[in-house]
């Protein structure tokens, strides 16, 4: 008998698979469908010998020092900060759009307080901001929104920005320093030895058991179990009673070159030439030393593994029916980006696991407490 079936080994479900195991000494089934662990973030060694991300490029970075911290227990790190550039009218530019960006661009010579000005003279009044368009033209104007921004929205997501929530962009700040860092998070670091292995160190642990190559709903009713955690996708655990939900997805395209460095940066965005959106080289990434490197394309597409969420009112609309079903569920537990529909990034999953595991002892607290009474 389990006390817990978990559904996904990802983020989600290997954290509470990791705490439930070690902290709350609860017996453990973790089951994938795929062939490994680690979800997405699962990286690799090529057959060059090169560490690669399998479903693209995964950068770590968190203001949460109690994230930080807790996965701090089962990887050392090592210190990296993430650049990304952006293949605009046959220059490489920084992105966010920065001091840099704009000076480089356009031949100038501003500096922040210019560039404030610059940004203001060129902003449209945009009164009420509702989506991903508003966003960028509201801040800094038509031209970089088209240059910068449309192109790359539209093949991400086969939407223009002017049918996505705000969100989408929102995302993507706009500076007027030279800060030409993609984020700029209190903690950036990348696990020394991979994420694969400090998934690894989270799962070893007795009271848990890994089952890969599974699909749940061919098994559920052949094990003995107290209480689920699902972190898939949550129309396919209700059989997409009321439709399924909308997701992006991508085709990735691997390639090894004989030297040392393919680009100048680990990412660089292509937002207005060629079906995909940007290339990731991993050498940057992991600090790997290396004669080869190794590379991979992204390809925005509509089939394939689920893994944005499509942010529209009407699928909002559409998750809230699935949400009231999931909330009328006892002992079963939607945790994750595909289980809520949410766009969260690694760090929010992790602290969305850790929250959820703190309300399962709680509830288990509140039902000792009772039938003792």
């Amino acid at each position: 008998m389990f006390d817990y079936l978990i559904v996904g080994a990802g983020f989600a479900g290997s954290v509470l698979a990791e705490r439930l195991a070690r902290v709350a000494d609860k017996k453990v089934l973790l089951i994938d469908k795929r062939n490994h662990i680690a979800g997405n973030a699962y990286d690799h060694y090529d057959e060059a010998g090169i560490l690669v991300h399998k479903y693209g490029p995964h950068i770590f970075h968190t203001n949460s020092k109690d994230v930080f911290d807790y996965l701090s227990e089962f990887t050392e790190w090592r210190n990296y900060q993430h650049r990304v550039l952006a293949s605009v009218d046959g220059q490489m530019l920084p992105i966010p759009i920065n001091l840099t960006t704009i000076n480089n661009m356009y031949g100038l010579n501003l500096n922040s307080d210019e560039l404030e000005d610059f940004f203001a003279s060129r902003a449209e009044d945009v009164k009420q901001v509702k989506t991903s368009e508003d966003v960028v033209v509201a801040k800094v104007g038509r031209e970089l929104y088209e240059k910068f921004f449309r192109g790359y929205t539209r093949k991400q997501w086969a939407m223009d920005p002017s049918e996505l929530n705000a969100s989408v962009t929102a995302r993507v700040p706009t500076r007027t320093n030279k800060d030409d860092r993609y984020f700029t998070d209190t903690y950036q670091a990348m696990p020394l030895h991979g994420y694969t292995k400090m998934f690894e160190h989270m799962l070893n642990h007795p009271n848990i058991k890994i089952m890969l190559n599974t699909d749940y709903k061919e098994i559920i009713g052949e094990i003995n179990y107290k209480k689920l955690i699902f972190t898939g996708p949550v129309d396919e655990y209700f059989d997409y009673c009321y439709g399924k939900l909308p997701y992006r997805s991508l085709a990735f395209k691997f390639e090894t070159h004989d030297q040392e460095k393919f680009q100048e940066t680990g990412t660089v965005n292509y937002p207005n030439d060629y079906a995909f959106t940007r290339i990731s080289e991993f050498k940057y990434i992991s600090g790997q030393k290396h004669h080869k490197t190794s590379i991979v394309y992204e390809f925005p597409q509509a089939e394939g593994d689920p893994y944005y969420p499509i942010p529209k009112e009407d699928n909002a609309a559409l998750y809230d029916k699935y949400q009231a079903l999931a909330k009328q569920l006892e002992n079963t537990y939607f945790v994750g980006r595909l289980a809520t529909y949410k766009y969260y990034n690694m760090d929010q999953v992790v602290a969305q696991a850790l929250a959820t595991f703190k309300n399962i002892l709680k509830k288990e607290a509140e039902v000792t407490e009772t039938l003792i009474e």
